[in-house]
């Protein structure tokens, strides 16, 4: 699995899927009204987890992906995706509406991107839902999302092998945000920086891992 990053809560992620085919999945592409370059290019499947603007741009995709914009249980070209219901603030969604959390299994791996998660932790529903994660996809910049602190709550809750914070203050975006280097003190784990991340379910350690990505 190859794992790209395009700022903001946007990854693309390059898999082989359970009937060894290539499937290129991308998740909240956003639109450049943030200050940042939208993705470009094809993808087979697209993941929105809320309808804002830098979240939902469709219109960047090229070809005819399949789009899941909500909660449910589905099998897309040997992917198995899984989306969770839950809220964008700790109000219960009256302040920001819903969310969507989706659990991504292929190669024999379990990726979990959060969205907008607003909520100080997760409910045992939630969790009984989300399972068991390899790669935790956190946001962790505040403001419209949980913060460095609770971030780290919700880590703890889920335990993954390898986080990947998301959604924090990076050159280029218009959105006040915090930056990374509270949540980076707060998780205590000397982070590993990459542009881009590969790694297969061998190469996940008993240790829990940061990777900090470089925009594309």
């Amino acid at each position: 699995m190859k794992i790209t990053w395009h700022g903001q809560s946007c990854f693309k992620l390059l898999v082989k899927s359970n009937t060894g085919e290539k499937i290129t999945i991308l998740i909240d592409p956003f639109d450049k009204e943030i200050g940042l370059t939208p993705p470009r290019g094809n993808a087979d499947i697209v993941l929105i987890t809320h309808n804002h603007r830098d979240h939902n741009n469709l219109k960047t995709v090229s070809g005819e992906p399949f789009v899941i914009n909500g909660p449910g249980e589905y099998d897309v070209k040997g992917v198995s995706i899984k989306g969770v219901y839950s809220y964008h603030d700790d109000s219960k969604g009256s302040e920001r509406g819903i969310n969507t959390i989706y659990i991504i299994g292929v190669e024999d791996m379990k990726v979990c991107h959060l969205g907008d998660l607003g909520q100080k932790e997760l409910a045992d529903m939630q969790l009984d839902k989300i399972g068991e994660i390899d790669i935790l996809m956190v946001p962790v910049g505040g403001i419209y999302t949980i913060n460095d602190e609770e971030a780290v709550k919700i880590i703890n809750q889920i335990e993954p092998s390898v986080v990947i914070p998301m959604h924090y203050k990076i050159d280029g975006v218009n959105i006040k945000l915090e930056k990374i280097d509270n949540f980076l003190k707060e998780v205590g784990v000397e982070p590993e920086t990459t542009q881009d991340y590969t790694v297969k379910k061998l190469d996940l350690g008993e240790n829990m891992k940061v990777v900090v990505m470089k925009p594309e």
